[in-house]
């Protein structure tokens, strides 16, 4: 199982929200690209970028600053956050960006053309409160219910799935291991990268036990900023 370092990016600098509020944002550095070759360091396989600034304005924002992580470092880096035209998946890819997050776009059909064109480097991020679908920087609340999207996501030939639990994200108090059962029990050959809540190594430890159902990793943010999880350790226990 793949444990995944985050790097949220907000007006240049590397924040982390709690549950997706812009109001309550905490700095953690104004040098992201320091934080990803930290990452790489520590023995990261992969990086997930978010571009909130992008989410809420919904086109990329911090486009500079991605590209000076991608240099950086030479591990994978994957990124979302506002990307909802084939130019902008464009111009991620030729900065060498090799994993495009896209959100419920994915299953609108004025879509689909462009995602079948590029779904050998798009992700699905689900990002979802209760198992219920947000949208919009996770501003607004739709009536999907995640598993159905999920299914729907994979039947447009989409494999692999991001699945952010809101209510967790951000506040150190484990992950929603419920909301990931369901998913893992209801969705076939489903690949389920976890997002949210996690604190603690145990909470890595416990998700590791799924990983022989579907789950290929988790991303961890705040509990790595927080030095509540040593990331070096975490990726030795998963690997």
């Amino acid at each position: 199982m793949l444990v995944i370092p985050a790097i949220d990016l907000k007006e240049g600098r590397c924040v982390r929200l709690v549950q997706g509020d812009p109001l309550q944002e905490k700095v953690y550095s104004y040098d992201p690209v320091t934080i990803a070759r930290q990452f790489e360091d520590a023995g990261a396989q992969l990086i997930h970028v978010v571009d909130l600034d992008g989410a809420f304005e919904g086109q990329p924002v911090n486009m500079h600053i991605v590209k000076e992580i991608v240099k950086s470092v030479s591990i994978p880096i994957e990124i979302g956050g506002g990307i909802r035209t084939e130019a902008a998946i464009k111009m991620y890819l030729d900065e060498g960006i090799e994993r495009i997050i896209m959100g419920t776009i994915l299953i609108e059909e004025s879509f689909r053309e462009m995602i079948q064109r590029f779904k050998e480097y798009i992700i699905a991020g689900v990002d979802a409160r209760d198992l219920h679908v947000a949208t919009h920087g996770w501003k607004k609340i739709i009536d999907i219910n995640a598993i159905e999207f999920i299914k729907d996501i994979q039947n447009i030939g989409i494999a692999e799935i991001i699945y952010t639990d809101i209510a967790t994200d951000g506040m150190l108090q484990g992950p929603n291991f419920r909301s990931i059962e369901r998913i893992l029990s209801n969705v076939s050959g489903v690949s389920l990268i976890a997002s949210g809540g996690v604190s603690t190594m145990q909470d890595i430890q416990k998700l590791l036990h799924y990983s022989g159902s579907g789950l290929k990793g988790c991303i961890v943010g705040k509990a790595i900023y927080d030095g509540m999880v040593d990331l070096r350790s975490a990726i030795k226990l998963c690997s």
